[in-house]
């Protein structure tokens, strides 16, 4: 086994690593993902959402109520993501990444259209999942959007539960940076406010004299990101679904 494994990373490290450069959102099953040094590189528009305080919710009610709030919180996420042409992958215990193909403003606009759509079905008092959640625990998240280059690689060993991708790049790592920071708010790189549709950067609302007047959704913060700071715009408006 020992040398099974020296000559394996030996190969990984030592060899060429061969990328090509993909116009769609890779899965486990794509052929050309190997266990060899390939892997496949696109342009993506990321988000992230994670689901806060499961150790809690674990600790005050039992395993198939959890079992349970897991699967409507999934299955509501990957709905919506789907809708909007998101395609999620990486379940990391409550955390999910959602790929959007391309960096178009129309992707960059979806994918915030998308959290925003999450955010009302998790925490609008109008909703019916966060009724039916809320009987048990009120479910508390965080989501971050950011996009780039992503690099997509197989990694394990054969056989279907010994292997799985990781996704690798800045676009992914500032998402998950934005998202684990906040507390039902919704947080967008500074590129992704830059170039969003105004349908989900600005708000129509009456003022004093009862005109219409055009307002900001985002509101600028900053966070460290590679002991750098960053600009990033955050939110608490939300997209009704019907």
């Amino acid at each position: 086994m020992k040398k099974g494994i020296d000559d394996k990373v030996k190969s990984i490290i030592d060899d060429e690593f061969d990328v090509t450069d993909i116009k769609y959102v890779p899965d486990i099953d794509t052929t050309s993902l190997t266990f060899g040094n390939k892997g496949l590189r696109f342009e993506s528009t990321t988000l992230f959402i994670d689901m806060r305080g499961s150790t809690t919710v674990l600790n005050n009610h039992n395993r198939t109520t959890v079992a349970k709030l897991h699967k409507a919180y999934f299955h509501t996420i990957v709905t919506i993501a789907k809708s909007l042409g998101g395609e999620v992958r990486s379940f990391n215990g409550d955390g999910m990444l959602v790929f959007f193909e391309g960096t178009t403003k129309q992707t960059l606009s979806n994918a915030v259209k998308a959290a925003m759509k999450m955010k009302w079905m998790l925490s609008s008092s109008e909703s019916d999942v966060k009724k039916k959640m809320e009987k048990y625990s009120t479910v508390d998240f965080g989501i971050g959007v950011d996009y780039g280059k992503v690099l997509c690689a197989k990694v394990g060993i054969a056989g279907a539960n010994n292997r799985d991708l990781v996704w690798i790049g800045n676009a992914v790592n500032k998402s998950v940076k934005i998202g684990d920071q906040l507390n039902g708010v919704i947080g967008i790189s500074s590129c992704v406010y830059s170039n969003l549709l105004d349908e989900v950067k600005y708000t129509t609302e009456k003022d004093l004299w009862g005109n219409d007047v055009q307002k900001d959704m985002w509101v600028q913060d900053s966070f460290v990101y590679n002991e750098e700071t960053h600009t990033y715009y955050t939110t608490t408006y939300q997209w009704s679904v019907v």
